[in-house]
């Protein structure tokens, strides 16, 4: 969901001819210390600060990073000053964040903060028949119905659910049936079990 949304960001500021940048923490960090390594911090600063937009996914992952926060409190500070836009994802809200600098946590705080939560169940259905019909795959409703009602933690897991029951009745060459469905979503639900840890 996160990342969707940023890249959803990025189309809408392309259609508008504004400039951005998307980068996961990880790219900013990698890119950070190979610029000070080769001694190119001034081409790192002016790629970074001269955007109209900058994206930054997974912000978490730089806690206890010192010198990456630091690098990335000017950055934020350049772009904001100069009235660009900074939009950062994170696993949790920006109070949250523990062992991230207070300066960077209070300037997260300064915009909008939004939860983005699991989708409930007419949006998981909602999204299974445009994944279908995207796909070119009829679903009858109570198909989509059981997969929805079973498969909620997110998005990319619909999709590969919905990806699974088009590949069995492919390779099978038979329609995809409640049964199969049912069958294709006991199989799922049992490696799930193998792979989790009771107490």
């Amino acid at each position: 969901g996160k990342t969707h949304l940023l890249h959803g960001i990025g189309h809408a500021l392309a259609q508008k001819s504004l400039s951005y940048l998307y980068v996961s923490s990880e790219q900013f960090t990698n890119e950070f210390i190979t610029s000070i390594q080769t001694k190119r911090t001034r081409e790192f600063r002016e790629k970074y600060r001269s955007v109209d937009a900058l994206l930054v996914d997974d912000i978490q992952f730089m806690r206890g990073k010192e010198a990456i926060q630091e690098g990335f409190f000017h950055t934020f500070n350049d772009l904001h000053n100069s009235g660009h836009q900074v939009v950062i994802t994170a696993d949790r809200p920006p109070r949250s964040l523990a062992l991230l600098e207070d300066r960077l946590r209070s300037r997260f705080e300064w915009g909008l903060t939004t939860d983005i939560q699991a989708p409930n169940l007419e949006t998981r259905m909602a999204i299974l028949a445009a994944k279908a019909e995207q796909i070119g795959v009829v679903l009858r409703d109570n198909i989509i119905e059981m997969v929805a009602k079973r498969v909620q933690k997110n998005v990319r897991e619909l999709e590969g659910t919905l990806n699974r029951l088009v590949a069995f009745a492919q390779l099978g060459n038979s329609p995809i049936t409640p049964e199969s469905t049912l069958r294709i979503l006991d199989d799922l639900h049992a490696d799930a079990d193998r792979h989790s840890i009771d107490p």
